[in-house]
């Protein structure tokens, strides 16, 4: 029997019973969806964890007090952990031989920013560093210059506007040189950004930079900070991590044999973090995925053994007429087959638009995962072969008189 006259044959049992084959189809549908929307969304934050791991550089140490990213609550020795402060990152800096580019990043505080009649929304974060901040953290100079060492030695009021604040305050006049204030204090314009974008919701743009001396005068320096640091090449990565433990270690007089009381991460931790958070997403959307397309699948077999029930006069006709039992076997699991992949195109279909809603929310570009979609097909293929298998060989098996007898 041709493959085109059993599908035909099998569309023709399914639109026979509508209201039945739509059960079953809403079953597979729900199934794979849940596998697909799943995957999908994770695949989307997956790809939009690596396009912005540029925000800080492949090279870029962070030292931090706490873990950068953290599965539930700290304990009790995380959280008592002593702070670590901009005298911690200058010693750290000076005892440095391998690293480069230290550079404080503390945010200290939201402010309105206003110039002469304009004022932004008070929501833009204060950023105090150094000369490296713009470096450490993958930001470009669209006009005028970056801090200077005598900026932060002698903490004078500069500040470099982030391109949202500059739209804000800037839209006619060229901002190098102008005086803007906030929170009671005047700071002239040395450089502005360009743009970086967001992730999250949360923009990288709405933002100024003032040195950190400057910062410690205005709202004091009882704080923690974290402390990024560049190595020299990416090879020197492993050696620039071992030299600033060890110098951390010594400045934060940890003990020989006890653990850091401070955590070292680089793209390549953030990175294995991220991964082991989404392997577990994926095996749970698998997990709930495999559970609703098994109730599926007995329900394919269930309609498939309630079809044979109802036709055993036509397979005795078929019989009758010189079908044989794999002609038999092959219309039945076709019929199975094609009600699974039909169920299972509805479900991808929809499954990654409703995953690529999670794009949308967090402004990045549609991810489709090739290998969850051919996964998919592949396995409504699996599923209706298994449970079509039973009824087609339970149709083959009858008696061609016994059939024709039957009403």
């Amino acid at each position: 029997m041709h493959i085109k006259e059993t599908t035909s044959q099998a569309y023709d049992a399914l639109k026979a019973n509508k209201l039945r084959s739509f059960l079953t189809l809403l079953a597979l549908v729900i199934g794979v969806f849940s596998v697909i929307v799943s995957t999908t969304a994770v695949a989307v934050l997956d790809n939009y964890f690596k396009n912005t791991m540029s925000i800080m550089g492949s090279d870029v140490i962070n030292v931090s007090r706490t873990p950068s990213v953290q599965m539930g609550a700290f304990s009790d020795d995380i959280r008592n952990r002593k702070y670590i402060n901009f005298e911690t990152a200058e010693r750290l800096e000076e005892q440095m031989r391998i690293g480069r580019g230290m550079s404080p990043d503390e945010s200290f505080g939201i402010a309105e920013i206003s110039f002469n009649d304009f004022e932004t929304e008070p929501n833009v974060r204060i950023v105090g560093s150094n000369e490296n901040y713009l470096n450490n953290n993958a930001f470009e100079l669209e006009d005028g210059r970056n801090f200077t060492g005598d900026d932060v030695q002698y903490g004078r009021n500069v500040v470099i506007l982030g391109k949202d604040v500059q739209n804000v305050l800037f839209k006619n006049q060229f901002p190098i040189g102008k005086e803007i204030r906030f929170d009671g204090k005047p700071y002239t314009v040395i450089g502005t950004l360009e743009a970086k974008g967001q992730i999250f919701g949360q923009s990288f743009d709405n933002i100024v930079i003032i040195p950190y001396t400057t910062a410690l005068n205005v709202y004091g320096g009882n704080r923690n900070i974290n402390i990024q640091v560049r190595a020299p090449e990416i090879d020197f990565i492993t050696q620039t991590v071992e030299e600033i433990t060890g110098i951390m270690r010594v400045i934060r007089k940890v003990n020989p044999g006890d653990s850091n009381d401070f955590e070292i991460s680089t793209n390549e931790t953030l990175s294995s973090t991220f991964d082991t958070f989404t392997v577990a997403l994926y095996i749970g959307g698998f997990a709930i995925g495999f559970i609703t397309l098994l109730g599926a699948g007995i329900g394919v077999m269930n309609i498939m053994l309630v079809s044979v029930s109802e036709r055993t006069r036509e397979i005795g006709i078929r019989k009758a007429v010189g079908a044989t039992r794999k002609a038999i076997v092959s219309q039945f699991l076709m019929e199975a087959v094609f009600i699974c992949q039909i169920g299972g195109i509805i479900g991808m279909i929809i499954g990654i638009g409703v995953g690529n809603l999670m794009a949308l929310w967090i402004e990045t570009e549609a991810v489709i995962p090739l290998w969850s979609v051919l996964g998919g097909f592949f396995g409504m293929f699996i599923i209706g072969l298994l449970f079509g298998v039973y009824p087609a060989y339970k149709a083959s098996k009858l008696d061609p008189i016994e059939s024709l007898r039957y009403e």
